[in-house]
């Protein structure tokens, strides 16, 4: 089981094309689940049914070099938790993997919370990060401020095991640290999404946790965004994969 050792113990897997494939820039993945976002979120539900989206581990691992992994504290990546814990630790770990491996720049493909931990590796390492896939961003709205911290606390829940040691002080800094902004994406802010330039492909939100006012509100503040309304279903299969593809391409061979 490959894991690499930041303080954390973050548990990956690399998937992609044979020896002869064309060299491309690889793809880091950062599922979906909250805080439980971990490998096999993106090919089920955490109540086991399947995803009605394609499992980018096998699709577009066809085309790509993609690295995916379990967040600290979830799947099998583990951590200590401290007191100034928050968007930045989670990406120095996406960092160091991605360091372990010799990958210098990527893109990124991050769907619910792994879309606000991809806009916070573009703000602090836009020269490693080629592009962006936001995949049903999540985002503060006033219905969705108690769905949070039901959130928040169903990671907790998860990992009591091994957070057993963890002073209650530190988990109230993460929750905090994370989501006491109630603001956008919680992540980044809306004047940095207006002045960056990487480019975006957002996949839109449907529902209360990723709603979709975040994810057009994100399009027409990013320079550089396209959005994709009609995405998930077995209808829109084809859609979704062409228009991932094709925006990698695109990303990272400008006409």
């Amino acid at each position: 089981m490959p894991i690499v050792s930041l303080g954390a113990q973050i548990h990956y897997e690399t998937y992609g094309p044979g020896p002869d494939a064309v060299p491309r820039l690889p793809v880091l993945l950062l599922a979906p689940g909250g805080l439980r976002s971990r490998i096999g979120l993106w090919r089920h539900t955490h109540d086991g049914r399947p995803r009605d989206w394609p499992d980018p581990t096998v699709e577009l691992a066809r085309r790509r070099r993609v690295v995916a992994m379990d967040q600290r504290n979830a799947g099998q990546s583990f951590a200590p938790v401290g007191p100034r814990d928050g968007w930045d630790t989670f990406a120095a770990d996406h960092l160091g993997v991605m360091d372990a491996l010799g990958i210098e720049r990527f893109h990124v493909l991050g769907a619910c919370i792994g879309a606000s931990f991809a806009l916070r590796l573009a703000e602090i390492a836009p020269h490693r990060v080629a592009s962006a896939v936001l995949q049903q961003p999540i985002g503060w709205t006033p219905r969705n401020a108690p769905l949070r911290k039901e959130n928040f606390q169903a990671w907790v829940d998860s990992a009591a095991g091994r957070l057993a040691a963890t002073p209650p002080a530190h988990l109230h800094a993460l929750e905090h640290n994370l989501f006491g902004s109630e603001d956008f994406v919680f992540s980044v802010s809306r004047d940095f999404v207006r002045r960056s330039s990487t480019p975006l492909l957002i996949l839109a939100g449907n529902d209360v946790h990723h709603p979709p006012e975040t994810s057009r509100e994100l399009a027409a503040l990013a320079p550089r965004a396209q959005l994709v309304e009609a995405w998930r279903g077995e209808a829109h299969r084809s859609a979704y994969l062409g228009s991932v593809l094709d925006f990698l391409e695109g990303a990272e061979h400008p006409h």
